[in-house]
């Protein structure tokens, strides 16, 4: 068997589980729209694009001319970059709601006009902010160094492990992007199943007409829904530029479209399966560079959507009940 599968098998899976759970999020934002709306928000890569050009542009301001100079100045300048990048993605959300399909909904119109107005509202948004900060990448200043902070050769368990598993290094950045993410979206899911807004959500969800009858504010529970995702993509932003250390007016692309297909290997419309999809996909193309190359990468997203729209559209746990 090829190493990428034996030997590299464990490294190529705790740094997939960091990308894919930044897809996650992300898938989020897809499966609650389309759970209440049933209607796919392209625009919501968008969001995502916002949230990491709030915490550059946050970051790039805090952070001195001499650069960061010790862990915990940078861990505050991230987390002060988190505020405007979430707030960023929230406010996007709800306008993109406000002035990209509420006028749809309230004159009726067909499915096909609300996937027009969320392709022009993506087209809007990214060639905006490609005026505004131009077509190049802009990187973004360190903030916390990445170290080496578990190494599984080295701990009081390590002559039981196998040699393989033996070799992992995880890095900090890996473990705070995942624990992170993780934390966004544990929270999130406790809200939709144990809040009263989030019982709205789910009722609007299994039968909007019904629920408005039953006096649920229909427009209240949509523009709840934005906001928890475009939230959740802002967070997505944060953890994306620090992770990889740029930003650009189309960074939401590549990423939309992997988070779109995880939502769709998990079973679009239900919140856990978007969390399950994610990590998924975030292991099977990091899997899939170490065996065929890096420039797989990409292919595998594409891959995995066909197959599933192929031979499992409802997804993994598209059975279940929505959201």
């Amino acid at each position: 068997m090829p190493d990428c599968l034996t030997s590299e098998l464990p490294f190529r899976l705790a740094g997939g589980l960091s990308t894919g759970a930044v897809y996650a999020m992300i898938a989020l934002g897809y499966t609650l729209v389309y759970g209440v709306l049933q209607l796919i928000n392209f625009a919501h890569s968008e969001v995502f694009m916002l949230g990491a050009l709030g915490a550059f542009l946050t970051v790039s301001r805090l952070v001195p001319d001499g650069g960061v100079t010790s862990e915990a100045q940078g861990i505050l300048i991230l987390l002060a970059a988190a505020v405007p990048a979430v707030l960023l993605g929230g406010l996007a959300a709800v306008a993109l709601e406000r002035v990209a399909y509420r006028p749809l909904r309230r004159r009726n119109a067909p499915r096909l006009a609300y996937l027009i107005s969320a392709i022009g509202a993506s087209l809007f948004l990214s060639n905006s902010v490609r005026i505004w900060r131009g077509p190049n990448f802009e990187t973004l200043p360190r903030t916390i160094q990445s170290r080496i902070v578990l190494d599984l050769g080295n701990t009081f368990f390590s002559g039981i492990l196998p040699e393989s598993v033996q070799r992992v290094r995880i890095q900090n950045r890996d473990i705070i992007v995942f624990l992170v993410a993780m934390a966004a979206m544990i929270a999130v899911d406790q809200f939709i199943n144990r809040s009263r807004t989030g019982r709205g959500i789910r009722a609007v969800a299994q039968d909007s007409e019904t629920a408005g009858l039953m006096g649920v504010n229909i427009n209240k529970v949509i523009t709840v829904t934005f906001i928890i995702g475009g939230l959740l993509a802002g967070a997505a932003g944060l953890l994306f530029a620090w992770s990889f250390g740029v930003t650009r007016f189309q960074i939401g692309f590549l990423p939309g479209v992997k988070a779109f297909t995880a939502a769709v290997l998990g079973g679009i419309g239900n919140i856990r399966g978007a969390l399950l999809g994610g990590l998924l996909l975030g292991v099977f193309e990091n899997v899939a560079a170490g065996c065929f190359g890096v420039q797989w990468r990409d292919v595998v997203a594409f891959l995995i959507l066909v197959l599933v729209l192929l031979f499992r559209p409802t997804g993994l746990m598209g059975d279940r009940e929505a959201t």
